[in-house]
């Protein structure tokens, strides 16, 4: 059987739990946030949210005060941020469709394009770049974060997983929340390169994934979280961050 895109209809609030809650969500939001706030001009911007989940940073850029469409494939998901937005007394369009279906909306471009832990649960990653730059207006910018192969290599080199990586068994199977094609940065960077430079580059957890447990539960979350803002950008450890996030601009052809 051919690989296919993994949705999340069964497993949505599982999946969210542990994309967002505690700590981990803490740094992977405040990353997000603090890369775009520098990087975003000072006003009302067109952003679509691609495999936008619950909507955590669309709703936060809503509330910015930009004007934003969420793209979701999985009903669960999608109807979980309509009511975050509910609750929060903030608007957005709401698309059920997955990425493939962006092709067929009419001739758009956005101001902002999303792209966050989306690419790992594509059956082939980079068929979905011509999209992202189809939809990214010509001064607009792309916010690309993925699931990072060497900090899966890295994290398994730790615990002595040498027969896994031999094998280069590094994909999550069946009910996994491990992505099914971990990113490989330097192949993702060459995919890029023909339409994209990359502006900024980060790490989001940088370090918080690979500490002992009881040192974890005996840190503070705000000490955490400032060590994981000051490093996220170290020339050293910000590749061994579980998530890269990039913020990337058109090449624009003469």
């Amino acid at each position: 059987m051919s690989e296919q895109d993994r949705h999340f209809d069964e497993l949505a609030v599982r999946f969210a739990e542990k994309i967002y809650g505690g700590t981990k969500g803490a740094v992977r939001l405040a990353v997000l946030q603090a890369d775009l706030t520098e990087a975003l001009p000072k006003r009302p911007l067109r952003v679509l949210d691609i495999g936008a989940g619950l909507g955590h940073m669309s709703l936060w850029l809503a509330s910015q005060g930009h004007e934003v469409t969420l793209a979701e494939p999985a009903a669960p998901m999608l109807e979980g941020a309509r009511q975050r937005f509910a609750e929060a007394g903030l608007n957005a369009r709401f698309l059920q469709l997955p990425w493939q279906a962006l092709a067929d909306e009419p001739d758009t471009r956005f101001d902002l394009v999303l792209c966050h832990a989306v690419l790992e649960w594509l059956a082939d990653p980079s068929a979905i770049l011509p999209t992202l730059r189809r939809l990214t207006a010509d001064e607009g910018l792309l916010s690309l974060a993925f699931y990072n192969k060497d900090a899966l290599i890295y994290r398994n080199l730790l615990k002595g997983h040498f027969r896994k990586l031999r094998k280069e068994r590094f994909s999550g199977e069946g009910q996994s929340l491990t992505p099914q094609n971990p990113i490989d940065p330097r192949t993702l960077a060459e995919q890029l390169a023909p339409d994209w430079a990359v502006q900024t580059k980060s790490g989001i957890r940088v370090f918080h994934d690979y500490m002992p447990m009881d040192f974890q539960a005996k840190a503070s979350g705000e000490d955490l979280l400032e060590m994981e803002m000051a490093y996220r950008r170290h020339p050293t450890f910000a590749g061994l961050g579980r998530y890269l996030h990039w913020i990337c601009k058109p090449r624009l052809t003469r």
